[in-house]
């Protein structure tokens, strides 16, 4: 195992856990009232079971073959991540306001290219998303999810 593979795995293990105690916490959550047949928990179940999957993936993954094959986190890959944390901070603060559509069209745009996006692309791969999963969750699952600027649609 590389050097800097150790502290990528101790945080995604630390991450893990932070996520299991959520999903712990999302699974008892009952609300006063529930507009939605599966309940308000099934979003965050949803995502933090993602989450789950993928930081198990960087704890048990292969250590890397080549020293060159993972970047260590430093320079211009911290401040990305950093940048990445920044902009879901807005994210949060735009969900509301602009809607689930909107704010996360926008939203992962930026992030689409932080990382290196073509700027058509990631603005038409993060609108379908973004609208894709707004049908899915509002239509198909029944979680009612923010309009924001939207409201006067017919979605």
């Amino acid at each position: 195992m590389h050097a800097h593979s150790l502290p990528q795995r101790l945080f995604a293990g630390a991450w893990l856990l932070a996520c299991l105690g959520l999903a712990m916490e999302a699974w008892h959550y009952q609300a006063a009232f529930s507009y939605e047949p599966v309940g308000p928990r099934a979003y965050p179940l949803l995502c933090l079971g993602l989450m789950v999957i993928g930081l198990a993936w960087l704890i048990l993954r292969p250590a890397p073959r080549r020293e060159d094959d993972e970047a260590p986190l430093e320079g211009a890959l911290l401040r990305k991540v950093v940048a990445c944390v920044a902009l879901l901070l807005v994210y949060a603060g735009l969900f509301e306001p602009l809607g689930f559509i909107l704010s996360s069209a926008l939203v992962g745009s930026f992030i689409a290219l932080l990382y290196g996006g073509r700027p058509a692309y990631s603005v038409i791969t993060c609108s379908l998303l973004a609208v894709g999963l707004f049908l899915l969750f509002d239509h198909a699952l029944d979680v009612p999810l923010p309009r924001g600027v939207l409201d006067a649609l017919p979605l």
